[in-house]
């Protein structure tokens, strides 16, 4: 990703005219500046995207991101703009996408059908159900389950690493919770949280472990991984989404449990 040059003085003058003088001009050339922040994170966006979602759209809502970004950001707390701008260009793409409608109610239900036979399987079982277990239980052939799984890409996309609090580095998916909270039911349902999701990544299988690691904490795009792991992007793509729903399924279990206690 190459951001046009500009010394570190110069921007720090411009962030200062628009957060302290509020120049419409100053915020023009912050917006030109970090413009390809929104290429660059709609590009490896629509590399796991389904052929019918255009990357001029996934850029349309990245503009709103990045809008929202110069707008929210604090220049004087010494954080890195380009990666919270990067959080707020993704999460605004995802939710324009979800708020769209993009993805048909039948591929829904599709999703939450892979999700809750996922979890019903693995709390059985207490392991990893295989593709021909999950594909019995939905009584469909394991070649239209891979199918099913390439058409809900768009469901299991997360923005979890989006910041918690604005401006802040820590994301949903560094920290889960308040540290500072004092209530004792909350702080065992924190403990049992995090257990509950410990056990569920250690029951994905190894590729799938792989993957979401290399997405989520090193931030490659499917294709990428895609090379890195020689596989095809559609295969990457549904290791994606079957370990997404086998962690949701975890932590459905764990949230009726709670409604149950």
């Amino acid at each position: 990703m190459a951001l046009q040059k500009q010394s570190h003085l110069s921007n720090m003058e411009i962030w200062k005219r628009w957060k302290e003088e509020r120049s419409l001009e100053a915020k023009k050339r912050l917006m030109e500046y970090y413009l390809p922040l929104v290429d660059f994170v709609s590009n490896r966006l629509a590399s796991g995207m389904p052929g019918s979602v255009s990357k001029e759209d996934l850029a349309s809502h990245g503009v709103m991101g990045l809008i929202d970004a110069i707008e929210k950001f604090d220049h004087l707390r010494g954080l890195q703009f380009e990666t919270y701008a990067s959080w707020r260009i993704r999460g605004a793409i995802i939710d324009g996408l979800r708020q769209g409608d993009w993805v048909p109610r039948s591929v829904r239900e599709k999703a939450k059908k892979i999700e809750e036979a996922y979890q019903k399987l693995e709390q059985e079982h207490l392991r990893s159900v295989t593709d021909a277990e999950i594909s019995s239980y939905l009584q469909v052939s394991e070649k239209e389950f891979q199918s099913m799984l390439q058409e809900i890409t768009l469901t299991t996309l997360c923005s979890i690493d989006e910041p918690i609090k604005e401006e802040e580095s820590e994301t949903r998916l560094s920290v889960l919770v308040d540290e500072t909270s004092k209530n004792p039911e909350y702080k065992v349902n924190e403990f049992f949280l995090k257990e509950t999701l410990a056990k569920a990544i250690d029951r994905l299988t190894e590729k799938e472990r792989t993957v979401i690691s290399l997405f989520y904490y090193e931030d490659l795009s499917l294709s990428e991984i895609a090379e890195v792991m020689s596989l095809s992007p559609s295969r990457i793509s549904q290791l994606h989404s079957k370990a997404i729903l086998r962690l949701r399924g975890s932590l459905g279990r764990f949230k009726v449990q709670l409604l149950h206690e």
